[in-house]
This record gives C-alpha cells, sequence and structure tokens, in this order.
C-alpha cells in the first residue's frame, strides 16, 4: 500500500489522466446505453402513465418469473416482432433485461424504430427481484 501511495504521489499526472480516462469511459457507456430508471420510477410509469415493459431476456430466464404485464420478445427476435408492439409508441416503454446491462441494445434499437420514451430498467429483473416487487411465475 505504500509503495501505491508513492507511485501516486510521484506520478500524480499519470494517475489524474487514468482517473479522467475511467470515468470517460463510464459516462460514454452509461449514454449508450440510454436512460435508466429505478424501480421505484418504473412502478411510477408503470401506474400514472401506462408504460409499456417489454422482456428481452431468453424463455428459460423469463420462466423463472416477469413483471406482471411484461410482454417477452427475446433481444434477437426484437427486431422481427418490432411490429408487436408499434401501437405503444407514445407510451413510455420500459425495457427489461437480468441485470440491466444487455437492455441498451433493445433501447438503442426501439429509439431508432421512432419509439420517443424508452428507458431501461436499472439492475433489471434481478433488482425487481430484490425490492420484493411482485413476478409472475409459471406453474
Amino acid at each position: 500500500m505504500e509503495r501505491l501511495i508513492e507511485f501516486a504521489t510521484n506520478n500524480y499526472m499519470l494517475v489524474a489522466a487514468w482517473v479522467l480516462t475511467l470515468l470517460m469511459i463510464i459516462w460514454y457507456e452509461g449514454q449508450k446505453a440510454g436512460k435508466s430508471v429505478s424501480t421505484a420510477i418504473a412502478t411510477q410509469l408503470i401506474n400514472k402513465q401506462d408504460a409499456v415493459l417489454i422482456d428481452i431476456r431468453t424463455k428459460k430466464e423469463w420462466d423463472t418469473g416477469y413483471i406482471t404485464g411484461s410482454k417477452h420478445i427475446p433481444l434477437p427476435d426484437l427486431t422481427n416482432r418490432i411490429n408487436e408492439v408499434e401501437k405503444f409508441k407514445k407510451n413510455p416503454v420500459i425495457v427489461v433485461c437480468n441485470m440491466g446491462q444487455t437492455a441498451g441494445s433493445a433501447t438503442k434499437l426501439l429509439k431508432a424504430a421512432g419509439f420517443d420514451n424508452v428507458v431501461r430498467l436499472q439492475g433489471g429483473i434481478a433488482e425487481w427481484k430484490a425490492q420484493s416487487l411482485p413476478i409472475v411465475k409459471k406453474a
């Protein structure tokens, strides 16, 4: 630990450049993935603004449980099945995946298709379950 501190003090410009680069990468990845909403905001969007949930997980993951009212369109099929959600272009759309990471590509695809208000669920279904929010499980 002493050597790390010594290195940082002797090479403060290098350390500053590294930290700045790391922050820029984090910011860029956040922008690329699109806007995310917490489970609380997602619940408000669902209840007050008739938000549509699109679950992009695989069938196997979907069968472990999903949010009530969500539409299951796996990510590889989204381009071909986008017409199933065309009627919801004016509604807020929340994209759900496992951990909130792969939903970014789906939000980008939906925005390119003309959807106005597309967000991803921060933390995905894992965070939804961690908050003890209701899910539907197949019997």
